[in-house]
C-alpha cells in the first residue's frame, strides 16, 4: 500500500508497527486535523522492551501514529527498502509547541519532576510566545491524585499533552485513559528534563553519526542494562526478522 503526505506507510519492525513518515510533523498535524489520537516514538530499546511486554505491545498497536525516532528503526527500514529520516521525538514536540501557540492549541504537560515542571511553567512561555499552557502538572503525584488530574484533562479537552513519564508508563498511562481522547497525546521522555536546562541533549555530530545512546549512557551509567537492548536489535534486524 503506498503512503500518502497525511496517510503515512504502516510496516513493522521485528514485529513492531511503525509508520514510515516523510515528515513526522506533517503526520502529526493530519491526525489532529482527524480528531486526535496517541502518537509513540518508536527506537530499538522501545522495540525490544515492546516484544517482552506484551501491555507495551498492545499500545503501540493501538496508536494511531508511530514514528521512527530512533536510528536503528530508521536503519531496519532501509534494510527493507523504506527511506525515511530520523523524526527524534522531542524536536517534533517542540514544533508542535511552537505550532500550537500559532494556532491558539491548548496544551498541557505532564510528568517530569516538580522542579523542572516549575521551571518550564517559566521558560516555556518566555521562549514561545503565545503558549496557551493550560496545564502543568509534575510526574510524583500520590495514586490518589492521577484520578483527579484525568478529570482536569477531560474537562480541559487539550489540542496537545506531552507526558514525560518515561517508557513504558507514559504510553501505558496515555492508552488506558479511559474516555476519547481528543487532540495529540504523546510521551516524550526526558523532553522536560532537556527544556529545562536540567539535563543536555547529545551534540549534533553524536546524532550524525548515530551514537546518541553512548552519550546518554556517560551521563546515565545504570542505563547500561537497558542499552543491552541495542546490539540485541541489531542482531535480530541483521538475522533477517526485521519484519517477523
Amino acid at each position: 500500500m503506498a503512503a500518502t503526505a497525511t496517510e503515512p506507510l504502516r510496516t513493522r519492525v521485528l514485529g513492531v508497527p511503525v509508520h514510515g513518515c516523510t515528515d513526522a510533523f506533517e503526520a502529526a498535524l493530519a491526525l489532529h486535523q482527524a480528531g486526535g489520537g496517541q502518537i509513540v516514538t518508536l527506537n530499538a530499546e522501545m522495540t525490544m522492551a515492546s516484544r517482552a511486554d506484551a501491555d507495551l505491545g498492545a499500545v503501540i498497536e493501538a496508536a494511531e501514529l508511530v514514528i521512527p525516532d530512533g536510528a536503528g528503526v530508521v536503519w531496519a527500514l532501509g534494510r527493507q527498502g523504506i527511506r525515511v529520516p530520523r523524526s527524534p521525538g522531542i524536536e517534533l514536540a517542540r514544533r508542535l509547541l511552537e505550532h500550537g501557540a500559532a494556532q491558539g492549541w491548548r496544551v498541557a504537560l505532564v510528568g517530569a519532576s516538580p522542579e523542572t515542571i516549575e521551571r518550564l511553567r517559566q521558560v516555556l512561555p518566555a521562549e514561545i510566545p503565545g503558549l496557551n499552557l493550560v496545564l502543568a502538572c509534575h510526574g510524583y503525584q500520590s495514586a490518589d491524585n492521577w484520578p483527579g488530574i484525568e478529570h482536569q484533562l477531560r474537562e480541559l479537552q487539550p489540542d496537545l499533552v506531552l507526558v514525560a513519564l518515561g517508557v513504558p508508563r507514559q504510553e501505558t498511562w496515555i492508552h488506558g485513559l479511559p474516555w476519547p481522547r481528543k487532540g495529540l497525546w504523546m510521551g516524550v521522555g526526558g523532553s522536560f528534563d532537556v527544556w529545562a536546562g536540567v539535563k543536555q541533549r547529545a551534540p549534533r555530530w553524536m546524532g550524525a553519526l548515530r551514537i546518541e545512546w553512548l552519550y546518554r549512557l556517560l551521563q546515565e551509567p545504570q542505563r547500561w542494562r537497558r542499552m543491552l537492548a541495542l546490539p540485541e536489535f541489531a542482531w535480530a534486524v541483521l538475522r533477517g526478522t526485521a519484519q517477523g
